[in-house]
């Protein structure tokens, strides 16, 4: 049996209503954002990091490893009566130039004239090498040559190992051959990448329980009440706008790091990851406001269930960051996809679960 004319006129008009208030309050709420200086602050920086990525990777790597710069040659003086074993292994270091000498007094008077960089004092102790090193006081540089040092030592340790082999018992394990590792690509898409595509989804996510409990607090969730809007719509609206700014930050972010050369594949992947852990963030912000209306403890509590998550999914093979880097690099296979579905199927579910807790909330309480 059909409905009559006018049902169907009234419930297409009530879900128009319903829909254009939904959109007024996403709107609203993306109004205010562009009010707020902190949030205009934090995209700046955003910004700044995805548009001179190629500029601040150089600098950034060279803390994140330090042994990754190139051109950078260290002049030591070895002395000692193992001085041999560790000119040697300064041998297979490029970076490191060795020179011995016959006393520590004049390594050390070099090293004082500036002549040399460090001093190695390598000595014979009960069948053992035990070695000394003295590097400059602390500075850029004392880190360049600590790092690289650390490198020829363990080269110094595994030419040892390797001529003392056969007085073992048990024939040491054969080490797996060094692949090599680029520094800039590692730290580009392991820590950079991640970073600038999950910040706005914390960000989105911090918003959305600060709007939350700033509205209960000031008593104007009521007034928006009285339009008359429900509380669903009102988180409806709320996290729309707040699920929809995080994936198109990201977005924007990956196009610049592709104008700075760094390349980005499965971009429709990564929106969809970005999206999907977006909208379980959220959904965990809008839960966290609900049950906790006081603000400091609802973004004290939202701060540990964010941990919380990101910290167990860390643990898994299909991590939110280790899914990004993946899916940015192409070498994502079929579990990475498969990641990106879980995500997915959670984020419905988040979604509808704190829809139903929205209905369930007497908004008199909050």
């Amino acid at each position: 049996m059909d409905e009559p004319a006018w049902l169907q006129e009234s419930r297409h008009r009530l879900a128009d209503a319903i829909s254009d208030q939904r959109a007024t309050i996403a709107k609203r709420e993306l109004w205010v954002l562009g009010r707020e200086k902190t949030i205009i602050l934090a995209l700046v920086i955003q910004l700044f990091i995805a548009g001179f990525s190629g500029f601040l990777v150089v600098g950034l790597v060279s803390l994140y490893d330090p042994g990754s710069v190139e051109g950078y040659q260290i002049d030591a003086a070895v002395t000692g009566d193992a001085s041999d074993e560790m000119l040697a292994a300064m041998d297979q270091r490029a970076a490191v130039s060795g020179s011995e000498y016959s006393t520590t007094a004049d390594a050390f008077e070099d090293f004082q004239a500036g002549t040399v960089d460090a001093v190695f004092e390598a000595n014979q102790r009960e069948g053992r090498i035990e070695v000394v090193m003295t590097a400059p006081e602390g500075s850029i540089e004392t880190t360049l040559i600590v790092s690289e040092s650390q490198e020829t030592l363990r080269t110094l340790e595994r030419q040892v190992r390797t001529q003392r082999a056969d007085d073992l018992v048990n024939p040491p394990l054969a080490l797996p051959p060094d692949t090599g590792g680029n520094p800039y690509y590692d730290f580009t898409y392991t820590i950079l990448l991640p970073l600038l595509v999950f910040l706005p989804v914390f960000i989105s996510g911090s918003i959305t329980v600060d709007s939350l409990t700033e509205e209960a607090e000031q008593g104007t969730l009521e007034l928006l009440r009285v339009a008359p809007v429900t509380m669903v719509d009102i988180v409806d609206g709320k996290a729309a706008a707040m699920i929809a700014i995080a994936p198109l930050q990201a977005m924007l972010w990956l196009a610049l790091l592709a104008v700075n050369g760094v390349a980005v594949a499965n971009a429709g992947w990564l929106f969809a990851l970005v999206t999907a852990v977006t909208t379980i963030v959220v959904a965990l912000s809008v839960a966290t406001a609900l049950l906790a209306p006081d603000r400091r403890s609802a973004q004290l509590l939202f701060s540990v269930g964010i941990l919380l998550f990101f910290g167990g999914a860390t643990l898994l093979p299909g991590g939110p960051a280790n899914t990004a880097a993946r899916l940015a690099i192409d070498s994502a296979t079929g579990s990475t996809r498969l990641a990106v579905a879980v995500y997915g199927i959670v984020a419905v579910a988040a979604a509808v679960a704190v829809r139903r807790l929205a209905m369930r909330i007497d908004p008199n309480t909050l």
